[in-house]
């Protein structure tokens, strides 16, 4: 059943690509399409995203020639440190004396908008995987830069509305001290007070910190009923591992993680993780199709892939279409097929690419079971409800991006 669907799938792909490429071979610049997956690929964030995500835009080249082996595709890899100088330098490199065509990845919100300014800048392109600000498609969005997986507001707004109609009234956040951490809480004292419900304070610790008690005691003072943590990665694990040990587990205060990934339950553990939701944009264990790739990538890679990696191999996938539907791998042809073909992989159904470069589709809010309910491993969430596109993007007509505003 799995690989029957895995097939009709490739079949489709190739029928679309087949009709959609023109009658000569495609015009490569250098004679090769290079794309670029820089992240972070030795620090905290490296598990949700690292290695895993070039090994995701390699499965997507590699599907992607088997049915159009005229065109030849090159990965390159980079670990941007979570310094935007750093990052910016490499890209910079990958345009000039490379001839990259397209960035992927990046899951680093300060790193994402560094990027952002040089492919504006490059007329290159870019598909941000995990880069939450809300920025990148609003006030500092560009047409070369799509965002594939979520921004604060998707990941917050649902579950705070839910939370507060329960009486999870008051929150008090602990956050990564950088671009995504602070606009995760900005977007989330918003949504709250809209809701109704009110913010208590927030602290913020630095990336890659390993001490979260002094946070942990300032946020049992405020007397919030709920904690949000907004940081990801090893910073989360480390900081619900020390939150059980401080017995914050057994006390009446309610801690919500704002971003949260599979690989980040495998390293707490259910007994740890049991209970915490989050929204997601994808999980591997949806259904069929999602599991078959679960499954190839877990081969690879002795771990099951997160949702940034999912969104990677769909971006590059697409990225991919678009060229061999333009024929060529110049930026402004295979931006306007980007735009304007859907989405239709395991990642993302029947979605679509809005005009502040978003691509839109559905998400999903899960739980953590709890140990005794995990069957197999890394199928550690329960999905409690699908949340549809329109539910969880706020509305085009209140973006910030300038090329929105413009009717462009």
């Amino acid at each position: 059943m799995v690989w029957n669907c895995r097939i009709a799938t490739l079949l489709i792909v190739s029928a679309f690509i087949g009709s959609n490429l023109p009658a000569g071979a495609a015009e490569l610049s250098g004679g090769v399409v290079r794309i670029g997956v820089i992240n972070d690929q030795t620090g905290p964030l490296s598990d949700l995203s690292g290695s895993g995500s070039v090994t995701a835009a390699r499965m997507a080249a590699e599907d992607f020639q088997k049915l159009v082996p005229s065109i030849k595709v090159e990965i390159l890899a980079a670990d941007h440190q979570n310094k935007p100088d750093i990052g910016v330098g490499i890209v910079r490199k990958w345009f000039d004396v490379d001839g990259l065509d397209m960035v992927a990845d990046v899951s680093n919100s300060a790193v994402g908008l560094a990027i952002q300014s040089l492919v504006r800048d490059k007329n290159r392109i870019a598909v941000y995987s995990a880069v939450a600000t809300t920025d990148l498609a609003g006030k500092q969005c560009s047409r070369n830069g799509l965002a594939w997986l979520h921004d604060s507001y998707n990941l917050v707004s649902g579950p705070i509305r839910k939370l507060v109609s329960q009486g999870y009234d008051s929150w008090f956040f602990i956050a990564a001290d950088y671009a995504f951490g602070k606009n995760m809480v900005s977007e989330s004292q918003r949504v709250l007070a809209a809701a109704g419900g009110k913010s208590l304070g927030a602290v913020y610790h630095p990336i890659g910190n390993a001490d979260y008690s002094s946070f942990i005691l300032q946020a049992k003072a405020s007397g919030a009923k709920v904690i949000a943590f907004a940081n990801a990665g090893e910073q989360l694990a480390t900081l619900m591992k020390q939150w059980h040990e401080f017995g914050m587990d057994k006390g009446s205060q309610k801690p919500v993680a704002e971003l949260m990934f599979i690989t980040d339950v495998h390293a707490m553990g259910p007994k740890i993780a049991k209970g915490l939701t989050t929204l997601t944009a994808w999980y591997w264990a949806l259904n069929d199709e999602t599991r078959a790739f679960g499954q190839r990538f877990f081969k690879l890679r002795g771990a099951m892939p997160t949702a940034p990696q999912a969104a990677v191999y769909s971006g590059v996938n697409h990225y991919l279409k678009a060229v061999a539907a333009a024929g060529t791998d110049a930026t402004d042809p295979v931006l306007e097929k980007m735009r304007s073909m859907p989405v239709d992989d395991f990642y993302a159904r029947g979605a679509t690419v809005r005009d502040d470069g978003k691509l839109v589709h559905d998400f999903f809010l899960v739980q953590v079971k709890d140990a005794a309910e995990v069957k197999t491993n890394w199928e550690y969430y329960d999905v409690l409800e699908k949340i549809p596109s329109g539910d969880v993007y706020a509305p085009l007509a209140d973006s910030e991006c300038p090329l929105v505003k413009r009717g462009h």
